[in-house]
């Protein structure tokens, strides 16, 4: 016999499965509760409210994106490659997420004006994981010097690479697009390391 998942797993499992599809504002608490099958005082000693449930369920995908673009990073064999693992990773990892349209993270910024302090930081964690990692990547490829500012150009084209997605773009090919469009950036830093 299999067992089932835990209520508060059924929570986040609900909350992925509706608000990160259909939106977090037009997806009301008692959906979550329905699909979830748990009464509201489950939610509520779980999470505190539904603002503490989202970020919970963002947190949980962040990690599991994580992990996804790791293994991609190891199985990466040179420096510019685990640079650019980023575009491989998206493309496996969407094709064992869940049904959300783009980004959870950044669709749920989107719509939340003013985030309380929680969900805020979690909001905070998405962004700071890529621009960290981008940047300890970036650094055996262009230089210590060049590795901020290859990151925030990264940043910028993986965030496009996800809006294409909403365009209609397969996430292979967003993301094939996205690597190509690295590629040019992280050439153009080693040439000008190059001229000097």
């Amino acid at each position: 016999m299999v067992a089932q998942p835990s209520a508060r797993n059924r929570l986040l499992d609900a909350a992925e499965e509706l608000a990160f599809t259909q939106g977090v504002a037009a997806t009301p608490v008692d959906r979550i509760l329905q699909r979830a099958n748990v009464a509201p005082a489950t939610l509520y000693a779980h999470f505190g409210n539904k603002e503490g449930l989202i970020a919970a369920a963002l947190r949980r995908r962040l990690e599991n994106w994580d992990a996804a673009w790791q293994l991609e990073i190891a199985a990466a064999a040179t420096d510019r490659d685990r640079l650019l693992a980023v575009f491989p990773a998206l493309t496996s990892y969407r094709s064992g997420a869940s049904a959300a349209r783009w980004c959870a993270a950044l669709g749920v910024a989107a719509e939340t004006a003013d985030p309380g302090q929680q969900l805020a930081e979690t909001l905070s964690q998405d962004t700071q994981l890529l621009t960290d990692r981008f940047r300890e990547l970036a650094v055996p490829v262009v230089g210590a010097d060049d590795a901020a500012a290859v990151a925030a150009h990264l940043l910028l084209i993986f965030t496009g690479v996800l809006g294409m997605l909403l365009r209609g773009a397969s996430p292979a090919e967003a993301a094939a697009t996205g690597r190509a469009t690295a590629e040019f950036v992280i050439d153009g830093f080693g040439s000008s390391r190059s001229a000097t």
